[in-house]
């Protein structure tokens, strides 16, 4: 049996991502910050380990990879998921903040990564980091976020470059506009109506769809794939702006 490991997996993609895991055969270590709401997540599941750490944390780090070798024996796809959502303006944004956003979407992952390689290159495995459409293109607000999501983008790049010789594959994932529980509650109708004028599909995406996604490329399905940056967006990212009275 193969074992993935997925960051942010109490809630939204990461969730998600480990409930098809599940249903492909595998098992999944279900890591996150939020030990509450992790262990609804795990609850009633099987084959999965809960681990309440902090991808930020260079010690929980460790300790994650320690439990999931006593546990499993063995690393086959890393999903380097969590990330803190901080926007505002450039202005605002002091170094303290961009530091907690660093310290979770760009460290968390460069940690992440570095700790399980060992485990990954014995397994010929693969890596799934979670970007962002603001990784690809800037907007208001996301300074410090779009910044980390750009930074782990060319950091995917790197790993797929220099672990390629050990078999291991790793891909970038970035998601546009998903309609999550966190999402819908912060998007007034106006941001939504927004949205769904930008994009080609004319709607949000689904957390399984992301999931569907991010599933394929730790699979022998995706076998040759590597290096590469996936929008899962519904053409947000390659069409720009909009112009919704164009196309009426």
């Amino acid at each position: 049996m193969k074992t993935a490991l997925v960051t942010g997996a109490a809630r939204g993609i990461g969730l998600a991502t480990t409930k098809l895991f599940l249903a492909e055969g595998w098992r999944v270590a279900m890591v996150d910050r939020d030990g509450d709401e992790l262990a609804k997540a795990a609850e009633g599941l099987s084959n999965v380990k809960a681990i309440c750490r902090d991808v930020s944390v260079g010690q929980d780090v460790g300790a994650i990879i320690a439990e999931v070798t006593e546990w499993a024996g063995q690393l086959d796809a890393l999903v380097n998921n969590a990330g803190v959502a901080d926007f505002g303006p450039i202005d605002e944004t002091d170094f303290a903040r961009w530091r907690t956003v660093m310290d979770t979407n760009l460290d968390g992952v460069f940690r992440m990564s570095q700790a399980a390689a060992p485990l990954l290159k014995r397994a010929k495995g693969a890596v799934v980091n979670i970007a962002s459409i603001s990784g690809l293109r800037a907007s208001t607000l996301r300074v410090a976020y779009g910044t980390s999501k750009a930074a782990v983008i060319h950091m995917t790049k790197q790993q797929a470059a220099e672990w390629g010789e050990f078999g291991v594959r790793v891909n970038c994932v970035c998601p546009g506009p998903v309609r999550t529980k966190l999402a819908m509650a912060v998007h007034s109708q106006d941001i939504i109506d927004a949205y769904h004028d930008a994009i080609p599909l004319g709607r949000y995406g689904t957390e399984d769809e992301l999931g569907n996604v991010i599933t394929f490329l730790c699979s022998d399905k995706a076998s040759y794939v590597t290096g590469q940056v996936i929008a899962v967006d519904g053409g947000f990212e390659s069409t720009g702006i909009g112009l919704p009275s164009l196309r009426s």
